[in-house]
């Protein structure tokens, strides 16, 4: 598997990626039914946030952005969101562009990433993120409804960069 910068060629292929995972409903806090409008612009950002690609065998089999968290004087703190297809559950693919996407924080000079809603039941993404140094600093309870109308908490995560 190799991992690079995303271009405009690799638009298609990464709303092929995270289309099933956003109309799941069961890990990010995007519309189910959002259209490959919205989500490219949620996804695809302008510099300085950097989107990256993970290949595998020739084809997008994951995908992450990184950028500040917030501006201004929260701008020295990163955010990244990742998407794995489906059929690459197991491999390594979240790990690679976890530890890739780190490794682009610390580059760029931030001083630590925060991720403001990973979904509570989501346990392997909690999960990966503990094993690469996050801690889960506080958890917004029943902020995200899940398809069968009930609630979870939203982690908020952190580590140094």
């Amino acid at each position: 598997m190799h991992i690079r910068a995303a271009t405009d060629d690799d638009l298609p292929a990464i709303l092929d990626v995270l289309r099933p995972i956003f109309a799941e409903g069961r890990t990010y806090t995007v519309p189910p039914d959002a259209d490959d409008a919205w989500i490219t612009r949620m996804w695809m950002l302008p510099p300085p946030a950097r989107i990256v690609v993970a290949v595998r065998d020739g084809r997008v089999v994951g995908t992450a952005k990184t950028g500040p968290n917030q501006a201004g004087p929260g701008s020295h703190v990163a955010t990244a969101s990742f998407a794995v297809d489906a059929g690459e559950a197991g491999r390594g693919t979240g790990r690679a562009l976890g530890e890739h996407v780190l490794a682009l924080a610390r580059a760029d000079g931030y001083a630590a990433m925060q991720f403001n809603a990973v979904v509570a039941t989501n346990t392997r993404a909690v999960a990966l993120w503990h094993s690469l140094g996050f801690a889960t600093v506080g958890t917004v309870p029943d902020a995200f409804t899940l398809p069968d109308g009930t609630t979870t908490g939203l982690h908020v995560m952190h580590r140094s960069v």
